[in-house]
């Protein structure tokens, strides 16, 4: 079995606790700055954050969402024998296009571009399912 796609599933864990160190430096900051009442992190219901530390807290949220779906079709691939080069390949596009994401997202935050690399991330990410849905189909 070739385990090469535990790299880059490797990688998003490494993003995804970036961006939890980094969202959590904001709240503690922005509670000890009187910018938000730490109760608000109780159940997010009562009172607000500052925009940036929204902004990174939402990004975290976004990394439990289609990243799910990309753990999953590398796993699904190690299993079924399916971690040639196209796999691997589109595997770190998506870590690429995840990164170049939370930069655009946890940064200017502007919309266009933000979307654009988002709706790239999912192309590649259908890619993955249906290299692996074919190669199922195709087995004897």
């Amino acid at each position: 079995m070739n385990y090469l796609l535990v790299y880059p599933m490797a990688a998003m864990v490494l993003m995804t606790s970036m961006v939890l160190f980094a969202t959590f430096r904001r709240r503690v900051r922005a509670v000890r700055a009187g910018e938000a009442d730490a109760g608000y992190y109780k159940t997010y219901q009562e009172g607000t954050e500052p925009r940036d530390v929204a902004q990174f807290s939402r990004h975290f949220v976004n990394m439990f969402e289609a990243p799910t779906l990309f753990y999953a079709a590398c796993i699904v691939a190690m299993l079924i024998g399916e971690s040639g080069l196209a796999i691997v390949v589109l595997a770190w596009s998506y870590v690429a296009l995840r990164a170049a994401h939370a930069l655009v997202h946890t940064g200017s935050n502007k919309l266009l571009p933000r979307m654009r690399v988002y709706m790239v991330s999912w192309v590649v990410l259908l890619a993955m399912w249906t290299l692996l849905v074919v190669a199922v189909a195709t087995q004897r």
